[in-house]
């Protein structure tokens, strides 16, 4: 599969100054948790999911999370994990892949409530369990962490299948101040413990504001919540860092869309988000109800998150669109990690408009080219409203 793999290969040509590299499930850790991208949330009890699983591989998307948790009722949970290994055994015999369009099934996980369904899952799903790639693990602490990870562990041994896990940090013990510290450092330490297998840590925001009786609106970003905002800000302090003692942090989900599947209607619109943004100038008609998905995805990133959550296919394009690496910004990224720059100093980037800093830019420069390699880069005349209609075309 490949980022952009379901546009054709003439178009990604024109778009492309370096193309998305194509990767598999058993890629390295590294280079999945920086690709994951737009995961598409879906429940468990959908009766025609692996349709749906297709449906979504063939539009673009990468990963997607079956929820057994939130998205459905605690009278369906029995009901949803057989529909699962239905689904999954539909998958396994239909599944059809395209070299060019690159229709492979996505990188898939379970969203589970309780530590005892990931074994009973792996055991129910067979051969078939070929095509997971984890388990997300929902309202994590240290505590509840570690019956999680150990029943991880375990169905990794009997299925021969290495599983990922994708934890969700949402519990009111790391929102509330007095808990916080302590929760955080029992979290980074049960995640380190078991690094190998934590794939990203994925902010549960919904459950954040949940705790004060708080929803953001179409205007506002997580970011505009302060309360929330200083989670945010906790979290990447101390278990998002470019140390190597890091993980991958996803951004929060956005909750808001239009009926349908699509929000681009005729009566398009200048973005007041993109006003001012001289490469999207030209053609930046875009709904007005994308603004506050767009600016929280570009704030996401600038505060340290890569990849988003999504409820709503119409996200993921956006989503995909915003983490292609503009030429400007390989091109600094190049310059700073040139093998001649390795004593520091500073370089006037090549597009004379800013300074580039060697030593303190390095571990951007070194992330960009990380995500240039699964989002490729964007050619020099090439924006996000180009990458955005490209991929909604495809």
């Amino acid at each position: 599969m490949r980022h952009f793999g379901h546009i054709p290969s003439t178009a990604r040509a024109g778009l492309f100054h370096r193309e998305p590299a194509s990767f598999t499930a058993d890629s390295p850790a590294g280079t999945l948790a920086v690709a994951l991208g737009a995961t598409l949330y879906s429940p468990a009890t959908r009766p025609r999911l692996a349709d749906d699983v297709r449906k979504q591989a063939a539009r673009g998307v990468v990963s997607m999370v079956l929820c057994l948790e939130d998205s459905i009722s605690d009278a369906d949970v029995e009901d949803g994990e057989a529909n699962l290994v239905r689904q999954f055994a539909d998958l396994a015999t239909t599944t059809v892949t395209d070299a060019d369009t690159a229709t492979d099934v996505p990188l898939l996980f379970i969203r589970v409530r309780e530590p005892r369904q990931i074994t009973d899952l792996v055991d129910r799903l067979g051969e078939t369990v070929r095509l997971l790639s984890g388990f997300v693990l929902p309202k994590f602490t240290e505590s509840r962490g570690h019956a999680f990870l150990e029943a991880l562990t375990q169905a990794e041994r009997t299925s021969g299948r290495r599983l990922f896990a994708m934890p969700v940090l949402e519990s009111p013990e790391l929102l509330h101040l007095e808990t916080r510290a302590e929760t955080l450092a029992g979290i980074a330490a049960i995640t380190d413990k078991y690094r190998d297998r934590v794939l990203a840590l994925r902010l549960g925001v919904t459950d954040f504001c949940s705790a004060y009786g708080l929803r953001r609106s179409p205007d506002m970003t997580a970011y505009d919540i302060k309360i929330v905002a200083h989670v945010i800000a906790d979290v990447v302090n101390l278990l998002g860092r470019s140390d190597g003692t890091g993980f991958t942090v996803t951004g929060p989900v956005w909750e808001y869309f239009r009926p349908g599947e699509r929000m681009f209607k005729p009566q398009l619109r200048r973005s007041p988000f993109l006003e001012g943004r001289a490469e999207d100038l030209r053609t930046a008609l875009i709904e007005h109800d994308l603004d506050g998905l767009l600016r929280e995805i570009e704030l996401d990133r600038a505060n340290g998150l890569l990849g988003k959550t999504c409820i709503h296919p119409t996200h993921v394009v956006p989503v995909h669109a915003l983490s292609v690496v503009s030429h400007e910004e390989w091109s600094d990224a190049q310059d700073i990690l040139r093998p001649d720059q390795g004593g520091g100093g500073v370089l006037r980037s090549a597009y004379t408009n800013k300074m580039n800093e060697v030593k303190p830019h390095r571990a951007w420069a070194e992330r960009t080219l990380l995500r240039a390699e699964v989002f490729g880069v964007a050619k020099e005349d090439v924006g996000f409203v180009d990458l955005l209609t490209a991929g909604l075309a495809g």
